[in-house]
């Protein structure tokens, strides 16, 4: 079992930066693909990046490619999204999921991850 938890959203202008942390229970966090998702109101939940167990393998979204970079501290049980040149369009809910053994090219769905977190505010103002 994995328990995992959102923190570093908040309100920040256009162009500016956040950066989103996830800490995760567990033992095994080093065995886990962890991935990050937002919802906005009204819309369906949309994978943004993910990081395989390593580290050695990353994969986003078109819309933050460029923009956001994800990365992880496995002594710290740790994730982080690190989110540049925010825009408004970037405003939802954000969402930390965490799974094991999930294929390359499962990463990007929602259904691959049994573990999420409560979701943290990103709000971008233009």
């Amino acid at each position: 079992q994995v328990q995992v938890v959102e923190s570093g959203g908040g309100l920040v202008q256009a162009g500016g930066s956040l950066r989103l942390s996830c800490a995760a229970s567990g033992r095994t966090f080093s065995m886990y693909t962890m991935g990050w998702f937002r919802q906005a109101p009204g819309k369906e939940r949309e994978f943004v990046a993910a990081i395989s167990w390593s580290g050695a393998r990353t994969y986003y979204a078109d819309s933050v490619k460029g923009r956001f970079t994800i990365s992880r501290a496995n002594a710290k049980n740790t994730v982080y999204l690190q989110m540049n040149s925010l825009k408004p369009e970037d405003t939802a809910v954000y969402y930390c999921a965490a799974d094991s053994y999930i294929s390359d090219g499962m990463v990007m769905g929602v259904d691959s991850y049994d573990y999420w977190g409560q979701g943290t505010q990103v709000t971008v103002s233009s």
